[in-house]
């Protein structure tokens, strides 16, 4: 199997709707999580635009280093993206925050 594929075997962080660990769509646009608290599960970015993708997100964490607090992903500027459905870039853990300003924070 592709790996691409194999990615979207993977839980997603949130979906939207409040329902966490959802399970990925194929027709949409993902960023893998690598590193920190949230290793390993996907992020839906489908509908975010280049500059959004760029900027990074703060994630709300309970395993971070500050409970409840936020948690940095970002991605390395070298590495592509492809704007197409399936996991097209990653997000690297940058650190963690009590409370988020100036970064996209996702609920």
């Amino acid at each position: 199997m592709n790996m691409r594929w194999e990615l979207l075997r993977r839980r997603v962080y949130g979906d939207g709707r409040g329902l966490p660990g959802s399970v990925p769509a194929p027709w949409r646009t993902y960023a893998a999580l690598i590193g920190g608290p949230l290793d390993g599960l996907l992020l839906d970015i489908t509908d975010w635009t280049k500059d959004e993708i760029d900027n990074g997100t703060a994630l709300v964490a309970e395993r971070g280093r500050f409970p409840g607090g936020r948690t940095l992903y970002a991605p390395h500027p070298a590495e592509p993206r492809a704007p197409a459905p399936g996991v097209t870039c990653c997000f690297h853990h940058t650190g963690d925050t009590p409370r988020s300003r100036g970064v996209r924070s996702e609920p």
